[in-house]
């Protein structure tokens, strides 16, 4: 034995001082140290922009040596044009690398495998930054990492700003070299991602539906999401006995949903609302789920985004569509001052099986605000209800298992943690099944465990999460003033001041083009003493000013006579259907004589908002904004908020407003139409309706006047395939049109 163990030691001994450090600074470097590397070497990548680079790992180092290729300085190695990092190794770490402004193609930008012969085990990824290396085109879609093989890991790395389709970090389970893999996501920081408008916006997605019996084992621990607003999903759960413990969820438009799989555990971690939109917790679907003990606080979504949905399931439903709750344990969690939850969620004649044998125990609610703290949508005789408590300024009468008590508030910083001395048992066989999950004793107080959970998850959160090199790059751009008299003075400005945003002051009474103009910067264009000024073109054009993505245009104080110009459109978003999102605002503004689309909504294009205040248009004909193109029936849209507001609209032949969100997807938010306060007289648009909203999610028409508006058809036009949530309230119509309704509309 002891020779045994002096042989391993002198092995070791060898391996380690053979382990050597090499300085890499090309392509052809990194493969030639990767075929040669031993275990314990180290392979330092040399400071500087590595464009267009593929880096294949397949080396193999060990446990106790592994091999290490690692950036000369973190965060001075910076990948950029079309970049991935493939794995098909073994015990190899990954320190120090920034992605930026590049895109990744067919590949995800690491991927834990080379090809489907060659895939990584027990391999890392560490101290790494992504941030907006998307693909081009916004519907192209790609991964930021990808998981294949067992036992990987990425932690203490930093994701940002991913714009395009795709979820950002995906774990594979093709086959069994990748199930059952404990792969570990872990401190890492996941920030900005802003609604994607169409599915497949989620941060993490373990499996997917085919492979949903299987198991993952992935544990995703100690993270912190921050504003991850990309779909309904923020983590998607689509295998077995995988574990989502210790993370911070900030201001997320979204939840952690345990889409497929069975025997998943969601425990102490904590969703700040803040009041946010939107914002939601944990929504339950399969078998044997636990959810204990995480805190909830000012989560206000609703329906699929509530703070918690207990789903209905499809009868006899297959293991990829909605399987029924069953068998779950829902204990310990404590909500203050969030929206209603749901219990049986998504009712209807397909999802009509109602949970079963769920233990809902040991709850917490504080609630001052609204009147009632749950919704029942179904039978909920599967649930059974123990020891949860109110607090006793919720006015709504209490089913069985829910009771009301004097709640205190412990004050950590700006957020309130409710408590109550009341203790209750729980049953060692739930204590058994819970097992690892959370330890209880059998006087545990009812609700979130303490002020030291929640301090543990939020001083992780805020000090051992992301790179530690990282700090964001401030936006250094400063505003320039610039007045133009010519057409050719606002090209000039837009070439000279590349580097900055513009205020372009108009300054004459007469502006003539001769070709369109892409804005490729943030543009505000103004006029100080808001005199009359003509705008022609000197032939026909397409569209007059284009918004390229991630710029915003900014119309103000314009009165504007478009008789004499020739184009299709006035202004339209991004042609190339980029992956970087737009605004575009106007305010003040008095339009004349303009026959064509006033803005149109490129295909594929995505502006996260339109602001459209205190404007008036005249004498024209045509569509006013256009944001009907999206027809693939994919759940796609072109703007995350509408917004029409104290607008004035007369002697107008054409629609309004025509925008179209299709299909049958419900992982979006949005669209969000706001239409209020606008007066619409004699407008027209002969066979279709003056407000045609398709698909639109959340709308709110209120407060307007239609005035010999469509007196033989439709004025205000809803259209929806999946559930909807619209007001209409306080308008008034004079010899105009219909109002075509469904049963989403709520007159108030």
């Amino acid at each position: 034995m002891l020779k045994f163990i002096f042989l391993n030691l002198c092995i070791a001994i060898s391996i380690t001082s053979f382990a050597n450090n090499k300085i890499v600074i090309n392509k052809k470097e990194i493969a030639l140290a990767n075929l040669n590397a031993k275990p314990g070497d180290t392979i330092i990548l040399k400071n500087g922009i590595w464009n267009n680079i593929t880096l294949l790992l397949n080396c193999k180092g060990s446990k106790e040596n592994p091999i290490v290729f690692k950036a000369e300085t973190k965060g001075k190695v910076i990948i950029t044009g079309n970049s991935k990092l493939l794995f098909g190794g073994e015990y190899i770490i990954v320190d120090g690398l920034y992605f930026t402004k590049g895109f990744s193609g067919d590949k995800a930008a690491i991927q834990f495998s080379i090809n489907k012969n060659e895939i990584a085990n027990n391999c890392r990824v560490t101290n790494t930054v992504i941030n907006d290396f998307n693909n081009p085109s916004r519907l192209d879609e790609s991964y930021w990492v990808a998981f294949y093989g067992k036992n990987n890991r990425i932690d203490h790395c930093t994701f940002l700003n991913k714009k395009n389709l795709g979820v950002l970090v995906a774990v594979i389970l093709e086959d069994d070299r990748s199930r059952e893999n404990f792969h570990s996501i872990d401190h890492n920081y996941f920030g900005f991602r802003t609604p994607l408008a169409s599915n497949a916006g989620e941060i993490i997605r373990i499996g997917i539906a085919d492979h949903c019996e299987f198991n993952s084992n992935t544990i995703v621990a100690d993270n912190y999401f921050e504003k991850c607003d990309g779909e309904a999903e923020v983590i998607s759960v689509k295998s077995g006995k995988n574990i989502v413990k210790n993370n911070l969820f900030k201001e997320c438009q979204g939840a952690v949903v345990l889409r497929h799989g069975n025997y998943n555990i969601v425990t102490n971690n904590v969703f700040l609302g803040n009041g946010k939109k939107g914002t939601g917790g944990v929504r339950v679907i399969n078998k044997g789920h636990i959810i204990v003990n995480n805190y909830f606080y000012k989560c206000v979504g609703v329906d699929f985004r509530s703070p918690l949905a207990i789903m209905n399931g499809v009868p006899n439903s297959p293991a990829k569509r909605y399987v029924g709750v069953s068998d779950a344990i829902i204990a310990n969690n404590s909500f203050y001052e969030c929206s209603p939850i749901s219990f049986c969620e998504g009712s209807n004649a397909e999802r009509s099986l109602q949970p079963k044998n769920v233990q809902f125990i040991n709850n917490l609610f504080y609630n001052k605000k609204d009147t009632s703290f749950y919704h029942i949508y179904d039978d909920i005789s599967g649930i059974k209800f123990a020891n949860n408590v109110v607090s006793k300024e919720v006015n709504s009468k209490l089913i069985n298992g829910f009771s009301k008590s004097t709640i205190q508030l412990e004050n950590i910083g700006k957020v309130a943690i409710p408590k109550t001395i009341e203790t209750s048992n729980i049953s060692d066989s739930i204590q058994r099944i819970i097992g690892s999950a959370l330890t209880i004793t059998s006087k545990l107080g009812i609700g979130y465990i303490s002020k030291f959970n929640y301090n543990s998850v939020l001083q992780n959160a805020k000090t051992k999460c992301g790179a530690t090199w990282y700090t964001s790059i401030l936006d250094n751009q400063k505003f320039v003033n610039v007045n133009c008299s010519t057409s050719q003075e606002i090209i000039k400005a837009l070439e000279e001041n590349s580097n900055n945003k513009l205020i372009i002051h108009l300054t004459n009474d007469t502006y003539s083009f001769n070709s369109s103009i892409a804005l490729n910067k943030d543009i505000e264009i103004v006029n100080d003493s808001k005199s009359l000024i003509k705008i022609e073109s000197t032939k026909p054009l397409s569209y007059l000013f284009e918004i390229k993505g991630n710029h915003k245009l900014s119309i103000k104080n314009l009165n504007l006579n478009l008789s004499s110009l020739n184009t299709s459109t006035f202004i339209t978003s991004d042609t190339s259907g980029t992956s970087n999102h737009s605004n575009f605002v106007m305010q003040n503004c008095s339009i004349t004589e303009y026959n064509g689309e006033f803005f149109k909504a490129a295909k594929s294009s995505l502006l996260d908002s339109i602001i459209v205040t205190n404007c008036s248009w005249t004498n024209g004909k045509g569509i006013l904004f256009n944001l009907n193109n999206e027809t693939d029936k994919k759940g796609y849209y072109n703007v995350e908020k509408m917004v029409l507001a104290n607008n004035m609209i007369s002697n107008f032949n054409g629609p309004v407003l025509a925008i179209q969100r299709s299909g049958v997807d419900e992982s979006t938010l949005g669209p969000l139409v706001e239409i209020n306060n606008n007066k619409f007289t004699d407008v027209n648009s002969n066979k279709t309706s003056l407000l045609f909203l398709y698909g639109v999610q959340q709308s709110s028409i209120v407060n307007n006047t239609f005035t010999n508006c469509n007196s033989m058809a439709k004025t205000i036009e809803y259209k929806d395939e999946v559930r909807a949530a619209h007001t209409i309230s306080k308008n008034k119509m004079q010899n105009s049109g219909d109002v075509i309704k469904n049963e989403y509309v709520i007159n108030k």
